[in-house]
């Protein structure tokens, strides 16, 4: 029997899927060595971020089906630049941001990404959303948060990967979900979240659904992920989505009963 929890869950994966071979379909644009040699500040972008030993390229790699699409730096915290890539066509591009955070990057040299990091999360007035990669063994570090710090400035919604959860157990990578998901609440920062792993190709639908979404994927007419659901998960899930489809439902009789009493008054 179909319920409506599962016809948007059906529809939820549908997308997903379909913004994930899209997402495939990107293609290398072009470097910048800082935020003012950005390309014109127009379309939508979405951006990943991360420390540089977070695992930033591999996502990217995974996600676009692409080897070596995002290169990674043999030392990392070495590479600078700013990497554009457009999506499918030039008006939704992915920006692959310098890492940040490495000990064995000079103190000044960091204080300079921080800064065009800054710029960018909270004047680029083209980006829609940032993907934030953390190791799920070390989530949420200085750095991190400081990022989280930046986005929320520049009001920026903000998707969060716990990457390399292969690393753990099934049991152990749940508790580090919901204890960074608890982190995330008691910091008053209000971001979606998710587990991943390229090595298994683990959420690259989830993440690709949520880029779909900033990037107006208008697939079937309508956004199929509602924003009003981006945060929930389970039980809250199922029970926001049937309180949205009564709601419709009680519209729509309201809408017959008027239409009704209209026809009786004729």
């Amino acid at each position: 029997m179909s319920t409506p929890f599962n016809d948007v869950a059906a529809k939820h994966a549908a997308f997903n899927t379909k913004a994930r071979q899209r997402i495939q379909q990107t293609e290398f644009m072009m470097s910048a060595p800082t935020f003012r040699l950005c390309p014109a500040d127009i379309g939508l972008e979405v951006a990943f971020a991360g420390r540089s030993n977070a695992g930033k390229s591999s996502a990217i790699n995974a996600l676009t089906n692409q080897r070596q699409l995002a290169r990674s730096s043999k030392t990392p915290g070495r590479t600078q630049m700013i990497n554009f890539f457009n999506v499918g066509d030039a008006d939704r591009r992915l920006v692959d941001l310098p890492g940040y955070g490495y000990a064995a990057v000079p103190l000044e040299m960091k204080k300079e990404w921080q800064v065009e990091l800054e710029e960018y999360l909270v004047s680029r007035s083209s980006l829609a959303g940032l993907v934030l990669m953390s190791d799920i063994r070390h989530p949420l570090k200085f750095f991190d948060e400081q990022m989280l710090r930046w986005a929320k400035d520049g009001e920026l919604p903000v998707h969060i990967l716990l990457t390399k959860a292969d690393k753990l157990k099934y049991g152990a990578s749940k508790n580090a979900l919901l204890n960074t998901r608890k982190k995330l609440k008691e910091l008053g920062l209000n971001c979606s979240i998710q587990l991943f792993s390229a090595l298994r190709k683990e959420g690259l639908d989830e993440l690709a659904g949520v880029m779909g979404n900033w990037y107006e994927y208008q697939l079937d007419a309508d956004k199929i992920i509602e924003s009003s659901f981006a945060l929930l998960e389970g039980d809250e899930l199922e029970d926001a989505i049937e309180k949205d489809a009564l709601q419709k439902d009680n519209v729509s009789k309201d809408s017959s009963q008027e239409d009704s009493s209209q026809e009786k008054s004729k």
